[in-house]
């Protein structure tokens, strides 16, 4: 019977490239960057490595197709790079390879890297899997913010809400993580904005305005990942663990009836769920000290969070006014910003969302360190609210 993986694998270390308009650099750079700190931070060579997991989604943009990008220009040891891909959340994908042959006993020490170029592409927002400037403005399906700005009507007409309200607390949403990603000198965007700022922003598709999407962004995070015990043999006193690791993937359900009614994310109630479970916590709004969610529009986050358990159903609209996942709040939400202010590099976005959890774990946060904090989530959703893959994983200060 599976017992699920639980302090069986452990971060040695981790690495984060800049995110933004990276001109200066290719994907390889990119990686480079990304390995460089977590190899450091890990305190190992390269040569030490045993296996590796990539993930990048444009897989014309300079990185080609399989994993060999990845082991060219790191210069791996001739190990296997498994290259993967599962919508927006390949990067949580990677790092659920390495993790599990580690808590297989199939490698000592394996590192899953995310890298992508969307500047690259020249399209302005999230762009399909081809290459160069002339690419179709349809869809077989809605754009990305049609789609997303679909389940803000929903939510708000399943709870009663009233559009101003919902505008209001979507307006929070962001103000909250620029606020944040000010302080963030590896974030893609920088500067604080205000609920006036948002509210007034061009519509981009109603109810989301410009400051309700994520910006389109270049960068690399990679993770290190090994064994408590071969962790403690290389020195490591604090360690972070992994709790829980669940993937959920839409089979159909939600289109092919009348049951779902498209004002939340089926997947995300399930992986959530079970993760909860694999890490042994029953009330999370008490055991979580933060999380990091893919806020790839405002609302996202805001029904993310009740999907979640971190809010009632209906009640993530008064929770987030009431400040609730700010940076003080009771669960602090996109302390580091968000994809609201690191864009959404594809591969990338899973793991540098467990970078900030990692940091804010060992106390190595700088200006937007919490306090004390002891356990932490990540959410990486892939995909449009009606068929999506979605990535639950719990990490939290190691106890034998």
């Amino acid at each position: 019977m599976a017992t699920g993986i639980k302090n069986k694998v452990v971060i040695l270390g981790m690495g984060c490239s800049e995110f933004g308009e990276r001109w200066d650099a290719s994907p390889e750079d990119l990686m480079v960057e990304a390995c460089a700190e977590a190899l450091a931070d890990a305190g190992i060579e390269a040569g030490q490595l045993d296996a590796a997991w990539f993930s990048t989604h444009m897989d014309d943009v300079g990185t080609g197709r399989g994993g060999t990008p990845m082991g060219i220009a790191l210069r791996l040891p001739d190990i296997g790079v498994t290259r993967v891909e599962n919508f927006c959340a390949g990067g949580s994908e990677a790092v659920r390879g390495a993790v599990y042959a580690v808590a297989s006993g199939a490698c000592d020490i394996a590192i899953a890297l995310g890298v992508e170029k969307l500047k690259d592409t020249g399209y302005a927002g999230l762009p399909m899997a081809t290459v160069g400037t002339y690419i179709p403005q349809w869809y077989p399906n809605a754009v990305a913010p049609a789609n997303f700005a679909q389940l803000a009507t929903a939510y708000a007409h399943r709870h009663r809400i009233e559009p101003a309200l919902l505008k209001r607390a979507l307006a929070h949403v962001s103000v909250k993580s620029h606020a944040n990603g000010a302080l963030n000198p590896k974030a893609h965007l920088r500067k604080p904005i205000t609920e006036a700022q948002c509210l007034n922003a061009p519509i981009i598709a109603a109810p989301l305005g410009l400051f309700d999407c994520c910006g389109v962004s270049d960068g690399a995070a990679a993770v290190i990942v090994t064994t408590p015990d071969i962790a403690r043999g290389l020195g490591k006193r604090d360690l972070v663990a992994f709790k829980a690791l669940q993937v959920v993937t839409s089979n159909g359900w939600e289109m092919q009836g009348n049951d779902w009614d498209g004002s939340y994310l089926h997947t995300t109630r399930v992986a959530a769920r079970r993760a909860y479970a694999e890490a042994g916590i029953e009330r999370p709004r008490e055991a979580l000290s933060l999380t990091e969610v893919h806020d790839c529009f405002s609302i996202t986050e805001l029904v993310t969070l009740e999907d979640l358990g971190l809010s009632e159903p209906g009640q993530g609209v008064r929770d987030v006014l009431d400040g609730a996942f700010d940076a003080d709040g009771r669960v602090p939400c996109q302390i580091d910003g968000g994809l609201k202010c690191f864009g959404h590099p594809i591969g990338a976005s899973g793991i540098r969302m467990l970078y900030e959890i990692y940091l804010q774990l060992l106390g190595r946060a700088g200006q937007r360190q919490l306090a004390q904090p002891s356990l932490g989530l990540t959410h990486n959703l892939g995909g449009q609210p009606s068929q999506n893959v979605c990535s639950v994983s719990i990490v939290g200060l190691w106890d034998a």
